[in-house]
């Protein structure tokens, strides 16, 4: 995970990275943790959500405990650069945001509920950072599908600006383009609960979610 970025905008269509017409990596066919296909919309019925919360190695992590979550992905999104790698989108130069793909059963799991939670795990004051990962890559957006999404996102940010002490920094944007991310960001607390990052910022993060969502989230 990158610290400290230097650059703190995102740059225009015309000075962005001129990426590449395919993926520069294979993927795995499924999730590790929930068993199902990654690249799939979910059965009949699901939709998609994509959020910019910050580090994609924990927010995954946080969809996961959610009942009505079918499977998350992490990726970019929001940029200019068609398939960029993640030193690419470390330097500020696609556009794009750390972002997590979300895909879940509405009839379970509403999507403002969704929205809700999405709200408790990040830093919606906070424009360029969450945590210690500061840049623009890590600003907090929601990518709506659709003008119900984008409906619903604005009326629940409407309920919740009164509980925080300053404006709401998180972006609704139109959703254009999710690119996965490379395999070894994919399930990264689940393979890697000892590793530094995962223990002082990771775990912190889940169980505050946990005890705030407690009635909600899988035990």
């Amino acid at each position: 995970m990158t610290f400290g970025l230097n650059r703190t905008a995102f740059p225009t269509a015309d000075t962005a990275l001129p990426g590449r017409s395919d993926r520069p990596f294979a993927l795995p066919a499924r999730h590790l943790v929930t068993a199902n296909p990654i690249e799939t919309s979910g059965p009949a019925g699901f939709e998609t959500a994509v959020f910019g919360l910050g580090c994609f190695w924990g927010e995954e992590q946080t969809f996961w405990q959610v009942p009505g979550v079918w499977s998350t992905s992490v990726g970019y999104a929001g940029g200019f650069t068609p398939n960029p790698t993640y030193e690419e989108v470390c330097t500020g130069t696609t556009g794009h945001r750390e972002a997590v793909q979300v895909r879940f059963d509405p009839g379970v799991l509403p999507y403002a509920d969704l929205l809700r939670y999405f709200f408790a795990v990040h830093d919606p004051t906070s424009e360029d950072r969450q945590g210690p990962d500061v840049g623009p890559q890590y600003s907090p957006a929601i990518f709506y599908h659709s003008e119900e999404q984008k409906r619903v996102a604005e009326a629940v940010m409407r309920e919740l600006a009164p509980l925080y002490p300053k404006p709401i920094a998180t972006k609704l944007l139109p959703f254009t383009t999710f690119y996965p991310a490379e395999a070894y960001h994919r399930d990264y607390f689940a393979r890697h609960p000892e590793a530094p990052y995962c223990r002082l910022v990771i775990a912190p993060k889940l169980e505050k979610a946990r005890k705030a969502f407690k009635s909600l989230l899988r035990p």
